[in-house]
């Protein structure tokens, strides 16, 4: 499919090259496959992204953003009460990183080589989560559902004590069969523990 420069966008590009990472693999994807899979010179796509790496960058906050839109939904909704609600944001973000791992390998692999070159995006993404998990939590302590003295650290520490279950390094483990069972165990413990 031949594309002129002037049609070319951002979005189009960083949709090539999801399909680039899929087909390649992070390490052998380069911005010469994503040109060609979009019919242009590589200088094109460099116009609107500087480098490879900002390419790799833009790709995966695109990417990582979806979850953050999926839980700010959950987060802003109004309806079920504050412990219902931060089990379901937990129990979506849980789904969501075990779907993105299982379902899209090859993106999930250029994440977790971004985690490797420490970068922004994924400090970004981590605090827009935490951020919505604290909106949750003083959500419960203003209907004295929770008692949560500090919102900020609060919700750090129940992000950080479900780690198991959203962290990359955790992958692996999310095939096994009890992982929903041990899921529900902790989270379970956590709402117990928030009880005023």
């Amino acid at each position: 499919m031949a594309a002129s420069t002037e049609t070319l966008t951002a979005e189009r590009i960083l949709e090539a090259t999801e399909e680039v990472l899929r087909r390649y693999g992070p390490a052998k994807a380069n911005v010469v496959d994503v040109a060609r899979a979009l019919g242009v010179s590589h200088g094109s796509v460099y116009r609107h992204f500087r480098t490879k790496a900002a390419l790799r960058e833009a790709v995966t906050e695109r990417w990582l953003s979806r979850t953050e839109v999926a839980l700010a939904e959950l987060t802003e909704a109004p309806g079920p009460r504050a412990p219902q609600k931060l089990h379901d944001w937990f129990a979506t973000l849980f789904e969501a990183k075990r779907h993105k791992a299982g379902d899209d390998p090859e993106l999930f692999a250029t994440y977790n080589v971004l985690i490797d070159e420490n970068s922004g995006v994924v400090d970004r993404h981590l605090e827009v989560l935490i951020g919505q998990v604290r909106t949750i939590v003083e959500e419960g302590t203003r209907e004295a559902e929770f008692t949560a003295p500090d919102p900020e650290a609060t919700a750090r520490a129940l992000f950080y004590a479900t780690a198991r279950f959203h962290d990359p390094a955790y992958a692996p483990e999310w095939r096994r069969p009890a992982i929903d069972t041990e899921f529900e165990s902790v989270v379970g413990l956590l709402l117990r523990g928030l009880r005023p």
